[in-house]
């Protein structure tokens, strides 16, 4: 009696085991659920990344690189952001040399000559220094690119002054942003954007 038990019992047991493998779906079923939770967790943490707000209190090391004809056009800066605090006539004095970013000179490199206002300018790499102000702003590029903020500005080693006009943006931009725009095959332009104020310098290759 007790034998005839035991085997009816290592049969029941046999069948169960063969149903739980000849059901593949329902590990599958268990498996996907496990990986959309994982999913769903790393959408969550990424949408929860994006709208915190920018509490990086220093200057951020920054490089922006783009074409403007056959020119490669790099730059590297620092970008500040505005912090609550009184940008243009504030932070930043109208009228004098500003670095346009911080630290270090802000450095933009060309691969190729350009034409900015109707100058060519040589293959190399330019300080990118700004005299803003209330109604126009002056962009200069300067020789002397390896220097901390514009301590050692030196007007006589500047290539190229430029008038521009600011614009005033819809939209705060929090950091200073640098960005190179291509509008045609042989022309384009480098944008400077901060608190609700751009400036562009118009860069060509068209000579």
């Amino acid at each position: 009696m007790k034998t005839t038990y035991l085997t009816l019992l290592a049969g029941a047991l046999a069948v169960v085991a063969a149903v739980s493998c000849n059901n593949p779906s329902q590990h599958r079923d268990e498996t996907q659920a496990k990986l959309t939770t994982k999913s769903d967790d790393k959408e969550q943490i990424s949408a929860s990344t994006e709208s915190q707000p920018d509490t990086i209190k220093k200057s951020i090391p920054s490089e922006t690189t783009g074409k403007i004809g056959k020119a490669n056009v790099q730059i590297n800066y620092h970008s500040p952001g505005v912090k609550d605090r009184t940008i243009w006539g504030g932070l930043v004095a109208f009228d004098q040399v500003w670095v346009t970013g911080a630290h270090k000179a802000t450095a933009v490199k060309f691969d190729k000559a350009v034409k900015i206002d109707g100058k060519e300018v040589a293959a190399g790499t330019y300080a990118l220094f700004t005299i803003p102000g209330r109604e126009e702003w002056t962009i200069i590029l300067n020789k002397d690119y390896e220097q901390h903020l514009a301590d050692d500005y030196d007007q006589k080693k500047d290539v190229l002054r430029v008038k521009v006009k600011p614009k005033t943006l819809d939209q705060h931009q929090e950091r200073l942003k640098y960005e190179i725009h291509a509008t045609t095959t042989e022309e384009g332009a480098i944008t400077i954007s901060w608190e609700k104020v751009q400036v562009s310098l118009p860069v060509s290759t068209n000579f």
